[in-house]
């Protein structure tokens, strides 16, 4: 596929296309000799998604030369921004020690020690590669001490590309998965009532992130908690996406003591990382001598990731976090008034530093961003015409690097894109 081969239906699009034509081509030979011309569905989008040269600090640049605030950060996991001079300075003297062994890693205890003092409810900790792995992990421990099969988890809820887990937002089935509403108590209570005889855990996010950045309401996440327990499950909290909004995650924050808690994303440092952590009486299932799962992989706890992660987390203090929540919302409340001023209708669900952008005029729900794709599809190349790097879903992620400055700069480019969607419509 080429720039030639795309018909452009808008002003925007015709602005995309002309401005990223060496995308274009990079895309087209990258069609050739991957599926559907990449090999990660959520970085892909129409006409055809940007090939970025080089990321530096807030910012990223494409191979025609175009530059864009970078508020995606890799589906939020570069917490601290592109390159963070300190996560290259450990990385860099890793790699001249070496970059894996089959042996123990000094900089694995460093992380694993930072992850366990900052979580109450992890006494121990197991890595693996990414938050889809963990995910894995965490369900064959909770099948093997229940000894049973099936997993709940919420409609619209994402935890990975594992097969159990592709039910919350695709029809599958035939897999043992059983689903109830986010935020909704009485359905998730009376699947576990009807099936407590088949469901080895419970998974749940405490901001349903591919659902749209909606947070659980009060008492929502103690109640399924309480629930899964009196129905003999596991609950498994995944703070793979929210473990960046608290320095403890928002399990400190919620007063929440899950069973097992799924980690990934910024925890490697912008290396590939996931990690499952419990109390040591679960996590027993996985000791070589007494436990009843095998779990390997030859990269788990790599030392690359673990130096890179270990500098990522001791960084994020909660004077950062704070800052970036608060830049947040800042932005949140022009980009109202933005849409208000241009006759856009908008709604944010937003959590810290944490936003989804959504062009209904109701409240989000977890379905909501699915009922404006041609809006949010529209909006989305008009921010990267002005120079602004958003999820195609509208996911807005800060990192430590979007300064006061850079935030302004990002507000105005973005407050341009609102005014080319309402002259398009």
């Amino acid at each position: 596929m080429n720039a030639g081969a795309t018909v452009a239906t808008s002003r925007i699009e015709q602005t995309y296309l002309a401005r990223t034509r060496s995308s274009a081509e990079a895309f087209g030979r990258a069609a050739r000799v991957l599926p559907g011309g990449n090999t990660r569905q959520p970085a892909f989008w129409r006409p055809y998604p940007l090939t970025i040269e080089r990321a530096q600090g807030h910012e990223l640049r494409d191979v025609d030369g175009n530059r864009y605030i970078d508020l995606n950060n890799n589906y939020t996991s570069l917490v601290h921004g592109h390159a963070y001079p300190p996560v290259v300075e450990a990385v860099r003297e890793q790699v001249e020690r070496g970059s894996g062994w089959a042996a123990g890693a000094v900089a694995q205890v460093s992380l694993a020690g930072q992850i366990v003092d900052r979580v109450p409810s992890i006494e121990r900790i197991r890595f693996t590669n990414s938050g889809t792995e963990a995910a894995n992990l965490a369900l064959t421990m909770a099948r093997a001490i229940t000894g049973r099969p099936k997993v709940l988890m919420a409609r619209h809820g994402y935890h990975g590309s594992l097969v159990e887990f592709e039910s919350g937002h695709m029809n599958r089935p035939w897999i043992m998965t059983s689903l109830a509403d986010f935020n909704d108590t009485e359905s998730f209570v009376r699947v576990l009532q009807a099936q407590a005889e088949g469901i080895a855990a419970v998974f749940l996010e405490p901001v349903l992130g591919a659902g749209g950045i909606i947070p659980a309401t009060p008492g929502f996440l103690q109640a399924v908690m309480k629930s899964a327990r009196s129905a003999g499950a596991l609950f498994v909290l995944d703070e793979v996406l929210s473990f960046r909004l608290a320095t403890g995650g928002l399990q400190v924050e919620l007063g929440l003591a899950p069973d097992l808690t799924m980690l990934g994303k910024f925890i490697g440092g912008g290396y590939p990382v996931g990690a499952v952590g419990g109390r040591a009486e679960l996590m027993k299932v996985l000791e070589p001598d007494e436990g009843s799962v095998f779990h390997g992989g030859t990269f788990n706890g790599n030392p690359v990731t673990m130096a890179a992660g270990s500098v990522a987390v001791k960084e994020l203090t909660t004077a950062r976090i704070d800052r970036m929540a608060e830049r947040a919302e800042r932005l949140g409340e022009a980009l109202r008034l933005a849409a208000a001023e241009f006759g856009l209708p908008l709604t944010l669900g937003r959590v810290g530093s944490l936003m989804n952008l959504h062009f209904i005029d109701r409240s989000p729900t977890p379905s909501a961003h699915r009922d404006a794709g041609r809006l949010m599809s529209l909006f989305h190349l008009a921010a990267l015409n002005r120079g602004v790097f958003i999820a195609p879903r509208g996911l807005i992620a800060l990192s430590t690097a979007c300064t006061e400055a850079v935030m302004i700069d990002a507000e105005n480019r973005l407050t341009a894109a609102m005014k080319d969607l309402a002259d398009e419509l």
